[in-house]
């Protein structure tokens, strides 16, 4: 290699800087709060030769890693075939088809060409979650859908700017095909702007460096992803390690939906093979390919953080096409929940297939769930119809050193809940309840951490209300013996009456009327190891706080507590010890 170890940082630095300019450009020039206060979006340098991920922003959702770079590949790929039209300078491509490399189609992407000296040199693309898409209910979360037109409006790879001008014919398009269409405009032009700003900013590196040098060290720095991530790998004694994870139902069929998985580690390198997971579903549950092989490298980028971001990094993960199952979906098959839900149990899969293998690195299941809650309908008092999309956060699991994070993000993203006092200033609704979920994590000698708990009270008009969640069937899963967290809870409470849905976290088109409320339990994170090994003073903490109750300290750690959080020690250890006895005699 030519270059020298600190221009190569330099250079793999100014790459991570330009996408992190374009993240907080998207954000903050977004009207939706989903991407202006969630931050439910991601932004990217991607190879012109393949579309192979170069860098991402720091920022952007984990999830996006592998499926920009898949849609990318796709567009390079249709151009070249002469499906699609070829690009200029100043073209933006817009497109959301889940089957070319996407995930849902309230994701949508833009790719623009980023030219030197007349050739394209690489890819800028990013990724928003827009609130609605169109199809059968508000926000684009059908739990019910059948087919994938009843999801939204599905967008192949078409140029939406032309020479850097808005083609209004295609925009007329779209807004003739979703809901708060006159509102779309500003996200339009923020996810726009975003590569604009990284056009820039990446234009200065290389007139700076010059244009060989920095494809050089994009090369080399591909090159150390993946030995780096071998490296890592080598960690994993030789053999084959399998897990089961479960999906509450498709949201038709009111059955479980299974992903099995084995993880074979030799020389270095990682085969995933998911033979054996249920067969495509009739719901919207399905995973196309490129989610399902980016959940499997977000899942690995939570085991080996230290990794760099880049293509390279994903080299040594080998994972098996699951021909046949509802992790492979091609048209017509529905897909709304695949990035939001189904990517979170493969990712949860891999965690329990690794944990016994590192258990210094993996921890137990994560709340896995986006709480995805969609509320449109028709606000009089502004005279105008809105749709509202509420994300949430949940438990993570407990792992060997600490406890698990308390109300944290989703296993795909880094987005976070927009603040109440933005949603109610947007939405005519109504926040009762924004709350820790106490005793929500599971028991563990390190436990989980706690969900959330929110009520939602429709203050004005009318609308409906719509859910893919998941986890509400069965608890984020535990680890070397540490407990479940508590599975996510969805009430609706119209005229006083309580109404659980029949799939327990999926519903859609529930109709909602001034003063009736939506209350959730987010999931809590597993346990870690044992509850009986969990030091007493964090389990009289835990109570003192009110996180637990004196009776559950006693009946899941075996800790005999005051209210007040005082531990009584020698009552503790003839707890533990009569509950280690029954356990032995319960397993002969």
């Amino acid at each position: 290699m030519s270059l020298d170890p600190i221009t190569l940082s330099v250079i793999q630095s100014g790459l991570q800087q330009v996408c992190d300019e374009m993240d907080l450009s998207f954000s903050r020039a977004a009207f939706s709060p989903v991407i202006a206060e969630a931050n439910d979006r991601s932004d990217g340098i991607y190879s012109a030769r393949d579309g192979s991920l170069i860098a991402q922003g720091a920022g952007g959702l984990p999830v996006f890693v592998g499926t920009m770079q898949y849609s990318t590949r796709t567009l390079i790929e249709m151009i070249a075939q002469g499906s699609v039209a070829a690009p200029e300078p100043g073209d933006i491509y817009i497109v959301n088809d889940p089957y070319l490399g996407g995930t849902h189609l309230m994701d949508v992407r833009f790719a623009m060409p980023f030219y030197r000296n007349g050739e394209i040199f690489c890819w800028l693309s990013n990724t928003g979650h827009w609130p609605d898409t169109g199809g059968a209910v508000p926000g684009g979360f059908s739990a019910s859908a059948t087919s994938v037109e009843q999801e939204g409006l599905r967008l192949p790879p078409v140029r939406l700017f032309k020479k850097g001008v808005l083609d209004t014919e295609i925009y007329s398009i779209i807004c003739s095909n979703i809901r708060v269409s006159e509102q779309r405009i500003g996200d339009v032009k923020a996810q726009a702007a975003a590569l604009l700003v990284g056009e820039k900013r990446l234009g200065r590196i290389l007139d700076r460096y010059g244009d060989d040098v920095v494809a050089e060290a994009i090369d080399e720095l591909r090159r150390r992803a993946a030995d780096q991530m071998r490296a890592n790998i080598r960690l994993i004694p030789e053999g084959t390690y399998r897990s089961t994870a479960y999906v509450d139902s498709d949201g038709v069929v009111d059955e479980p939906l299974e992903i099995r998985l084995a993880i074979t580690a030799k020389d270095g390198e990682l085969v995933f093979d998911f033979e054996g997971s249920s067969k495509p579903c009739i719901g919207p549950m399905n995973s196309v390919l490129a989610t399902t092989l980016s959940s499997v490298y977000l899942a690995m980028r939570h085991i080996f953080p230290d990794v760099p971001i880049s293509a390279g990094a994903f080299e040594p993960l080998n994972v098996k096409t699951p021909e046949g199952t509802f992790l492979d979906a091609h048209y017509p098959r529905p897909v709304s929940g695949c990035a939001a839900e189904v990517s979170q149990r493969i990712a949860e899969a891999v965690f329990a297939a690794l944990v016994e293998a590192l258990p210094d690195r993996v921890t137990a299941a994560p709340a896995g769930s986006s709480g995805n809650f969609a509320l449109g309908g028709h606000d009089p008092d502004r005279g105008r119809g809105f749709v509202m999309y509420q994300i949430s956060g949940g438990g993570y699991g407990g792992n060997s050193d600490h406890d698990g994070l308390t109300n944290g993000c989703s296993t795909i993203g880094i987005s976070k809940a927009p603040p109440v006092e933005i949603m109610e200033q947007q939405f005519p609704v109504l926040y009762h309840r924004y709350a820790l979920r106490e005793g929500s994590g599971g028991a563990g000698a390190h436990r989980g951490g706690f969900g959330l708990d929110y009520e939602i009270e429709l203050r004005r008009g009318h609308a409906t209300a719509s859910f893919v969640m998941d986890h509400g069937r069965f608890g984020p899963q535990g680890a070397l013996g540490g407990r479940d967290g508590m599975p996510n809870s969805v009430t609706v409470y119209q005229d006083g009456e309580a109404l659980v849905p029949a799939h327990l976290s999926k519903a859609q088109d529930i109709p909602m009327k001034p003063g009736d409320r939506v209350r959730v339990g987010t999931p809590g994170g597993g346990g870690y190891g044992d509850p009986l090994d969990r030091d007493p003073a964090l389990v009289g903490e835990d109570v003192r706080l009110e996180r637990y109750t004196a009776q559950a300290a006693a009946e899941l750690f075996g800790v005999v507590v005051s209210s007040a959080g005082e531990v009584s020690a020698d009552e503790t250890a003839e707890l533990r010890k009569a509950l280690r006895k029954d356990r032995v005699a319960g397993a002969v």
